[in-house]
C-alpha cells in the first residue's frame, strides 16, 4: 500500500511539474509571438522545455512565420514593381503627349508653310502611334497576367507556325540588310497549346532580336526527349548580365535614357504567355551573343 501511495505521489508530482513547465512554455511562446507581431523582434519561437507535441507545434509556428515573412517580402517586391511600372508608364505616356501638344500649338500658327505643316502633322501621327502601341501593350500584359486568362488548347505544328511568322518579317529583314540563320526541321513538331499565344511570343522575340541585333540573328528549333526548344539569338553590344537579369521586368530597357522606340513590354508579354502555356522563356548572354530560349514540354 505504501508503494502504491509513493507511486501515485510521484506520478502526481511528475504530471503537475509537466503541466507547470508546459504552461510556462506557452506563456513564453505567447510572449515571443506578441513581440514578433509588434516587430520588436524577428527571432523565431524557441522552447526550453522539450515536449514532443509542443516541439511539433513550435515547428509549425516557425514554418508559418517563414511563410508570412516570404509573403511580406513578395508583397513589398510587388509593390515596388508596381510603383516602378507606374513611373515608367507615366514617363512613356508623357513623352509622346508632350510632343503631340507641342506640335499642335505650332500648327496653330498662321505663318507656317504647307511643307512645315505636313512635317508637324507627321510628327504628331508618329507620337500618337507610339502612344497607341504603349497603351495596347500595357493593356495586353495586364490581361495576360490575370489568373483566369483563357488559353485555347489546340494541336499545332510548331515548325510550320514559326516559318509563317518569319515570312511576315521578310521585308523588314531585307530593308535592314539582315539575313538570319534559320535551322527548322522539316519533320512536324507537334505541340498542344494556344497557337495565337505562340505566334505572339515568336513575334515579340523576333522583333527584339531585329531591333537590337548588330548584324547577326540565328533561329533554331530542336526537339528533345520531352520538350521542344526554340532558340533565337542575336549579336549585341553594350549589354551586360544586369541587363539580362532584368530583361523580363515590365518597362525595362537596357537604354536607361528610355529614348528607344520600344515600350519595354514585349519580352514581359512573351514570358507571361509562355508561363500561361506551362512553358518557359529564359535569356542568357554568351560572348556578346544574346540567347532567348522558349521551351514547350510534351508528353
Amino acid at each position: 500500500m505504501l508503494y502504491v501511495m509513493i507511486f501515485f505521489i510521484f506520478s502526481f508530482v511528475f504530471v503537475l511539474t509537466r503541466l507547470v513547465l508546459l504552461k510556462k512554455e506557452i506563456k513564453s511562446s505567447t510572449r515571443q509571438l506578441n513581440e514578433l507581431n509588434k516587430d520588436k523582434t524577428a527571432t523565431k519561437v524557441t522552447i526550453s522545455y522539450f515536449d514532443r507535441d509542443f516541439e511539433k507545434l513550435a515547428k509549425e509556428i516557425n514554418n508559418q512565420i517563414d511563410l508570412t515573412k516570404k509573403a511580406n517580402a513578395e508583397k513589398r517586391i510587388s509593390e515596388n514593381e508596381f510603383k516602378q511600372a507606374i513611373s515608367y508608364i507615366s514617363h512613356d505616356i508623357r513623352t509622346p503627349m508632350t510632343s503631340i501638344l507641342g506640335y499642335i500649338q505650332l500648327l496653330e500658327a498662321d505663318n507656317i508653310t504647307p511643307e512645315t505643316r505636313k512635317e508637324y502633322t507627321s510628327t504628331i501621327k508618329n507620337s500618337a502611334g507610339r502612344l497607341k502601341v504603349l497603351l495596347e501593350d500595357f493593356f495586353e500584359l495586364s490581361i495576360i497576367e490575370q489568373v483566369d486568362y483563357p488559353v485555347k488548347i489546340e494541336k499545332m505544328k510548331l515548325n510550320h507556325v514559326i516559318v509563317e511568322v518569319l515570312v511576315g518579317f521578310y521585308e523588314e529583314f531585307h530593308k535592314k540588310g539582315l539575313e538570319p540563320t534559320i535551322e527548322i526541321p522539316n519533320d512536324d513538331m507537334i505541340i498542344i497549346t494556344d497557337s495565337s499565344a505562340v505566334k505572339r511570343v515568336i513575334e515579340n522575340l523576333v522583333v527584339n532580336a531585329f531591333k537590337h541585333s548588330n548584324g547577326q540573328i540565328s533561329i533554331r528549333l530542336e526537339k528533345a526527349d520531352s520538350s521542344i526548344k526554340l532558340t533565337i539569338s542575336n549579336s549585341v553590344s553594350n549589354l551586360n548580365e544586369l541587363n539580362v537579369q532584368h530583361m523580363f521586368d515590365r518597362f525595362y530597357k537596357a537604354d536607361q535614357t528610355r529614348t528607344g522606340k520600344g515600350t519595354g513590354l514585349g519580352l514581359p508579354i512573351a514570358k507571361s504567355l509562355m508561363e500561361k502555356m506551362n512553358g518557359t522563356l529564359t535569356a542568357e548572354l554568351k560572348e556578346n551573343q544574346l540567347f532567348m530560349q522558349c521551351v514547350w514540354y510534351i508528353t
